[in-house]
């Protein structure tokens, strides 16, 4: 079972068409849930946590659903977990742009608005990704693959080797991170055609 984590705010619809019809064509046996019940997360094979929104409300509604606890133990045990967009920024210890709110300290860090001057904010479009650590997730793309972003803030790992691509917007930007089971990107690979249906076909086979 791959359980996308529903906690009232996401592009949820959209990430489980991407990974039903990926299941489809693989001729996987995953049943994909869209789920906000702890009990049925902790039974995934997979977990995946979409995000779209404002870090702190986001953290709050985990919270009334019960399911921060859930997170950091399915995590924390091996399972394999993928955050999308907000759900890799949510994998940090905090961001700037909900201050005092704490995040799931999955990973060490923080999360920092984009300084790119000249440069409108928040990052949106298409831009292409330079891949710096090896990642299951980027097998078979291809140099410099274009995906789809739509942010303000990045991700700055207190590890510096947990980020396994960026991309350029006045400076680097955090695009992904990794360590062990747990893997996030920044960008939308449901919405970044062929080699966003990559990464998802990659995180659900692999």
């Amino acid at each position: 079972m791959l359980a996308i984590i529903d906690y009232g705010m996401g592009n949820l619809h959209s990430v489980a068409k991407a990974f039903a019809r990926l299941n489809n064509e693989a001729g996987s046996q995953y049943e994909i849930v869209v789920t906000s019940d702890p009990a049925v997360i902790r039974q995934a094979t997979k977990a995946v946590l979409p995000g779209v929104g404002a870090f702190g409300d986001c953290m709050a509604n985990l919270a009334d659903y019960g399911l921060i606890d859930c997170i950091k133990e399915v995590a924390g045990r091996g399972t394999p977990f993928f955050g999308i967009c907000l759900g890799l920024q949510l994998l940090f210890d905090g961001s700037e742009e909900a201050p005092g709110v704490a995040g799931l300290g999955i990973l060490p860090g923080k999360v920092c608005k984009i300084i790119a001057p000249g440069l409108k904010i928040p990052h949106m479009g298409w831009n292409s990704l330079e891949l710096r650590t090896a990642s299951q997730l980027f097998t078979g793309l291809p140099p410099a693959p274009y995906v789809y972003f739509v942010h303000s803030y990045h991700a700055i790992p207190e590890d510096a080797g947990v980020v396994t691509a960026v991309t350029d917007y006045g400076g680097a930007v955090t695009a992904a991170v990794g360590c062990g089971n747990v893997q996030a990107v920044q960008f939308h690979p449901e919405k970044s055609s062929a080699a966003g249906l990559t990464i998802l076909a990659n995180f659900l086979v692999r």
